[in-house]
């Protein structure tokens, strides 16, 4: 029985389609910025603190690192949640808005580590 990665030149076929896909729709400028090894760390983001919602979640907007120097600027214009794990569940977060972190998507939920 012939394996769909041997007849794609040692890349699974689907990963072949999902390529096309992505070059054909401009989603992902650089093939290079997907991880895709088994036990590989979890995708991150630059992100700027937004404002805090309640306790120690946070809507923050992804930005991008231009150069040294200058300002990082905003990628798209959407916002998102995530958990700051430096803080406590229990407590209100103490965050100053404009602040920049990485965060993580781990399972299903968005973390930043960000001692106050």
């Amino acid at each position: 029985m012939t394996r769909l990665a041997d007849v794609a030149g040692g890349m699974d076929l689907q990963e072949q389609v999902a390529r096309l896909k992505r070059r054909e729709g401009k989603g992902i400028p650089d093939e290079s910025a997907l991880v895709t090894a088994t036990g590989a760390a979890p995708a991150a983001w630059t992100v700027e603190i937004v404002s805090n919602v309640e306790k120690n979640l946070y809507t923050v907007r992804q930005v991008k690192i231009l150069s040294v120097g200058v300002t990082p600027v905003t990628v798209g214009g959407s916002e998102t949640q995530a958990f700051n794990l430096a803080e406590s569940f229990l407590a209100a977060g103490a965050l100053a808005v404009g602040t920049y972190t990485v965060m993580w998507r781990v399972g299903d939920r968005n973390v930043i580590y960000v001692e106050p």
